[in-house]
């Protein structure tokens, strides 16, 4: 069929075929996980994720309630006035009209 020179000639080729596909494979493979590390990182983070689920409700329950109130309590000055302004109409008065001098007199 074929001489013995076409066959090297052939096993050669199919060595060097052979090699470049285990290249091509390793290649394949180093890109297909450096693709896919996003991936392997949001698979580790849903996992931790399903271990602390069962306790974020209890820290997110109080967390949220706390949220609620205002950090600062607000400065609600109009409020505080309308509040003490006969109080203190009552006081400037009384003081006033001690330091006045009498008029009977």
């Amino acid at each position: 069929m074929h001489s013995d020179r076409e066959l090297t000639r052939l096993a050669a080729h199919k060595a060097e075929m052979r090699r470049r596909i285990g290249w091509q494979r390793t290649r394949c493979v180093e890109l297909a996980a450096r693709a896919l590390q996003p991936v392997a990182w949001l698979d580790r983070l849903a996992g931790v994720w399903r271990q602390l689920s069962p306790y974020s409700k209890l820290v997110l329950v109080p967390l949220g309630l706390l949220l609620q109130r205002p950090a600062a309590p607000r400065l609600n000055l109009l409020g505080k006035l309308i509040q003490w302004a006969p109080i203190l109409i009552g006081v400037v008065r009384g003081c006033c009209g001690s330091l006045r001098p009498s008029s009977r007199d």
